[in-house]
C-alpha cells in the first residue's frame, strides 16, 4: 500500500511538472490559442510513444489546468510535518493525494473549499468515494456556517481541528448512508442500529479523532438504570462524546437526561487527566428556543443538533454561509 502510494503521488508530481511545462511552452507563442493546441498534439504524440498511454490531448489539458490553479494557490502549504520525504514544488508545496483526488479537487472554484477537502482528505485518508460524499454533503460549509470569517478562514489553513467542544459539533449530521427516507416512520431502535451497521461511515461523518466505545452503555443509580444510546471517545480533545437519539422534536426533558449522563460519565468514567464529557442530543428537528433556555449561558458541554437522512442542498448551505460571513 505505500509503496502504492508512493508511486501516485510521483505520478501527480509528474502530471503538475508536464502541466508547468505546457504552460510556459504557450506563453511563448504569438497565438496561444492555435499555438496551444500544436504544442498539446505534439507532445502527447511524443509521451504516448515513449511512455504509453494517458498522454491523450485531454489528458494533457488536464495537467494544464491542474499547474494553473495550484500554481495560483494563495493560501499556502498544507499543514503536514516538513519531514515527510516529499519533494516541494513552486512555494514549497507538496502533494499528498491521488491524481483522481486532484482531479475532483481542482474542480472546486473556490480556494478555501478545495483547500479545506485537500487538508480532510490527507488527514483521514479518504478515499476518492469518500471525498465525493463529504463534497456532496456539504462539510465545509456545515463546518463554517457560524464561525465567522476568521473561523472560515481557519478551516483553510488547517482543515477541522478539534481544540474545543463546539469543534467537535456539526449542525446537521447528514446520514444519507442510512438508506432512511426524509419523511418516514422509523423507530430510534432502528436508527441506531442503522448507525450501528454503518460505524465505519459514521465515524468519518463524525469527524477526526474518534473512536467507537459502546452502545446502550448502562449507567447505574442504586435500583434504577438508563443506557446511553452511543459513547465514543475523542483522541483529540482526550474526551467521551455520548449521543442520545431522538426522532421527534426536542423537549427540555432529553437536554436534562443528556445532563444526566454527562454528570455521570464526568464523576465516576473518566481519569483525572481527561477532559469534561461532551453530550450531544441527535435530533430529527431542533426548537433554538428550547436549547437556550434550558442550557446554561456558560455551556461548553451539552449540544443539541440534528440530523438528515438525504443530502443537503449546497447551493442554500453557501448562501447561509455568505449571508453569515
Amino acid at each position: 500500500m505505500r509503496a502504492q502510494n508512493a508511486v501516485n503521488v510521483s505520478m501527480v508530481y509528474a502530471y503538475y511538472e508536464i502541466g508547468r511545462m505546457i504552460v510556459e511552452e504557450e506563453q511563448q507563442g504569438e497565438d496561444r490559442a492555435a499555438y496551444g493546441a500544436h504544442v498539446l498534439k505534439k507532445l502527447s504524440a511524443y509521451l504516448t510513444k515513449r511512455f504509453g498511454r494517458g498522454y491523450s490531448t485531454d489528458n494533457l489539458k488536464l495537467m494544464r489546468r491542474f499547474y494553473v490553479v495550484y500554481s495560483h494557490d494563495q493560501i499556502g502549504e498544507t499543514p503536514f510535518p516538513q519531514s515527510d520525504g516529499l519533494p516541494t514544488v513552486g512555494a514549497g508545496r507538496r502533494f499528498y493525494l491521488s491524481w483522481s483526488h486532484y482531479l475532483k479537487l481542482m474542480r472546486i472554484p473556490s480556494i478555501e473549499e478545495r483547500h479545506f477537502y485537500e487538508i480532510e482528505s490527507a488527514r483521514n485518508h479518504w478515499s476518492l468515494a469518500e471525498l465525493n460524499r463529504q463534497f456532496d454533503s456539504a462539510l465545509y460549509e456545515r463546518l463554517a456556517l457560524g464561525r465567522g470569517k476568521e473561523g472560515a478562514r481557519n478551516l483553510a489553513v488547517e482543515g477541522q481541528a478539534a481544540r474545543v467542544p463546539e469543534d467537535l459539533v456539526k449542525d446537521p449530521y447528514v446520514l444519507e448512508f442510512l438508506g432512511l427516507p426524509e419523511r418516514a416512520s422509523y423507530s430510534e431502535a432502528e436508527l441506531e442500529s442503522r448507525l450501528i451497521d454503518n460505524l465505519q461511515t459514521f465515524l468519518l461523518e463524525l469527524g477526526t479523532g474518534f473512536a467507537f466505545v459502546g452502545r446502550q452503555v448502562r449507567l447505574s443509580f442504586e435500583e434504577e438504570h438508563f443506557y446511553v444510546d452511543l459513547v465514543f471517545y475523542n483522541r483529540l480533545l482526550r474526551c467521551f462524546v455520548l449521543f442520545d437519539l431522538k426522532i421527534g422534536g426536542l423537549r427540555h426533558q432529553d437536554i436534562g437526561q443528556m445532563q444526566m449522563y454527562v454528570n455521570y460519565y464526568d464523576r465516576r468514567v473518566k481519569l483525572e487527566d481527561e477532559n469534561p464529557t461532551i453530550g450531544i442530543v441527535l435530533r430529527k428537528d431542533k426548537k433554538e428556543s428550547v436549547v437556550e433556555m434550558t442550557l446554561s449561558e456558560d455551556n461548553i458541554q451539552i449540544f443539541a443538533s440534528r440530523y438528515q437522512t438525504v443530502l443537503p442542498s449546497k447551493e442554500d448551505l453557501k448562501r447561509l454561509l455568505e449571508e453569515g460571513l
